[in-house]
């Protein structure tokens, strides 16, 4: 068991680009719940079956197992196109931190997101200059919410400031 804590940013700008490679990613949710997922991914050649358990504001306890490649494709082939997601992952370090940014594929293009993985919901880190807008503790941004909700039939502007900004 692992507890992830994430803090999520949107990402503005191209001054992240370079720094790594893409990755490929595909995942889908077998089972999802307000407080739970259970997600099958595969991340370049290789396959995860992954349980999150939401434990804090930005918190989750996290199980995650390696699966075969073509057991993970199978799981995959068999769910709908509103449970998945695909995605390229950059990860690099700057900043004295690692970063992992997301920028979304297929419905969700357009979408660029930026996460960090820290040590306790309080930790402080120094912010890139390419990191926009904190999006955290909104649901929508949830990878889990954004294969049933995709990015490209959101409202934009007004409702998504008033979202931001509590409101």
């Amino acid at each position: 068991m692992h507890t992830e804590i994430e803090r999520k940013f949107l990402v503005r700008g191209d001054g992240w680009r370079g720094r790594a490679e893409p990755v490929p990613y595909r995942q889908g949710y077998l089972a999802r719940t307000s407080d739970r997922v259970v997600r099958v991914r595969i991340a370049g050649d290789r396959g995860f079956l992954t349980v999150k358990i939401k434990s804090g504001a930005i918190s989750r306890e996290e199980f995650e197992y390696p699966v075969p490649f073509e057991d993970a494709r199978a799981m995959l082939d068999a769910l709908s196109p509103g449970e998945i997601i695909e995605k390229y992952r950059y990860t690099f370090e700057e900043k004295g931190s690692v970063w992992e940014v997301d920028e979304f594929l297929g419905a969700n293009r357009g979408l660029v997101v930026a996460e960090i993985e820290l040590k306790s919901e309080e930790q402080d880190f120094e912010k890139p200059d390419w990191l926009g807008e904190e999006v955290s503790r909104l649901s929508r941004y949830l990878n889990v919410e954004l294969a049933r909700n995709p990015y490209c039939g959101w409202e934009t502007g007004a409702e998504h400031r008033a979202e931001v900004n509590g409101g």
